[in-house]
C-alpha cells in the first residue's frame, strides 16, 4: 500500500509556511475574505494530511524495536509503565511537537475560515439594508406607458 508519508523535514518546511501565512491579520475587505477564505480551505486539508503523517511518524518511533527493548529492559528492571511511558514520549519530543504544531495550524486556519466568513456574511447583510432604486412603471388599460417614477424601498 502507498501511502505518500511526507517526511518529517518537509512538514516542518511546510509548517512554517503555513504559519507564515497564517500570522497575518486579515482586513475586513470582503475581497480579502474570500481570497483568504480560498487559501485557508487549502490549508485546512493540507494540515489535516500533515498531521496524520506526523502522528504515523510518531507511531512508528513508538514502535520501534528499540522502544520495545527499552519497554522489556524497563519492566524487568521494576519501572511502572507510567515511567517507561515517560521515558518514550520524552525520547519522541520532536515528533510529539510536529503533531502537537500540524493541530495548532489546522486549528487555526479553521478558526480564521470561520471569521471570513462572517466577514462576507455582515456585508451581505449590510447590502441588504440598503435602500434599493427602482423604477415603477404605470400602464394604461391596454398595456400603454403613461407615467414613470423612481423609489426607493
Amino acid at each position: 500500500m502507498n501511502l505518500n508519508i511526507t517526511p518529517t523535514e518537509n512538514i516542518l518546511t511546510e509548517l512554517e509556511a503555513i504559519d507564515s501565512f497564517l500570522n497575518i491579520t486579515m482586513s475586513e475587505e470582503v475581497q480579502e475574505a474570500v481570497l483568504r477564505g480560498n487559501d485557508l480551505a487549502v490549508y485546512i486539508a493540507r494540515t489535516g494530511k500533515l498531521l496524520a503523517d506526523a502522528k504515523y511518524h510518531l507511531n512508528g518511533k513508538k514502535k520501534s524495536e528499540v522502544f520495545d527493548t527499552l519497554r522489556e529492559t524497563a519492566s524487568r528492571a521494576g519501572a511502572t509503565s507510567k515511567a517507561v511511558n515517560a521515558i518514550i514520549d520524552s525520547l519522541c519530543k520532536d515528533e510529539q511537537y510536529l503533531v502537537d504544531w500540524c493541530d495548532r495550524l489546522n486549528r487555526t486556519a479553521t478558526h480564521q475560515l470561520e471569521w471570513c466568513r462572517t466577514v462576507i456574511s455582515k456585508a451581505k447583510a449590510e447590502m441588504a439594508l440598503r435602500p434599493k432604486v427602482i423604477t415603477i412603471l404605470n400602464f394604461k388599460k391596454y398595456g400603454r406607458k403613461i407615467s414613470k417614477r423612481t423609489a426607493c424601498v
